[in-house]
């Protein structure tokens, strides 16, 4: 009579097939940080110590300012990887917390369109700002 028992410690979900997703989504985190931390530093210092202050931002500061392609691009390129950054976080901590199948997928779903109507919305500013609007 020999007795059967569950290996140690086995998971509940079968085990996914190996794919590299979930590196190169540890990679981007990485890279992604780094790039994050030179932009929102670099912005935070030319708006608050070069710039004068906050005191200073109102509609024709941030006319003046899109008015120029790299600044458009500065702060597109902060929307775009601080909304990526955010949502693969938060994409981790739904896999690792969420126990029913449905319930992680209804709330990645949730996460993926507000990522992209944040995304598609601040783009679509950026890019159609005018700075001659009439009252």
């Amino acid at each position: 009579m020999s007795l059967a028992l569950d290996k140690p410690r086995q998971p509940r979900r079968p085990a996914a097939r190996r794919s590299n997703g979930e590196l190169y989504s540890w990679l981007f985190m990485r890279l992604s940080g780094l790039l994050l931390v030179v932009l929102v530093l670099g912005h935070l210092f030319i708006m608050n110590i070069l710039d004068g202050g906050v005191h200073k931002i109102n509609f024709g500061f941030v006319a003046g300012r899109w008015a120029s392609p790299f600044w458009q691009f500065w702060d597109l390129a902060m929307l775009w990887l601080a909304q990526i950054h955010g949502g693969n976080g938060v994409r981790t901590v739904i896999n690792d917390y969420a126990r029913k199948d449905s319930t992680r997928f209804w709330l990645k779903m949730l996460l993926y369109v507000s990522m992209v109507l944040i995304v598609s919305l601040g783009t679509f500013v950026i890019f159609t700002f005018d700075p001659n609007i009439s009252n």
